[in-house]
């Protein structure tokens, strides 16, 4: 997800991608004590939500 894209998007729009990511990182974290296939996704999805922050927060500024 790139921010570039993340700015074209409403504020509704990025609170609801936002809880999408937070639920996606929680089920990682749940899913870290027994297995996980794809240990990359932490990093990008924690990313991702600091791109929607940072995105939100810029335009809180303006």
């Amino acid at each position: 997800m790139k921010a570039k894209e993340l700015r074209g998007l409403s504020n509704e729009e990025l609170m609801g991608k936002l809880e999408e990511l937070r639920k996606q990182l929680m089920d990682l974290v749940f899913k870290k004590r027994t297995q996980i296939e794809k240990p990359h996704l932490f990093k990008q999805t924690k990313k991702d939500i600091a791109k929607i922050l940072t995105v939100l927060r810029e335009r809180k500024l303006r």
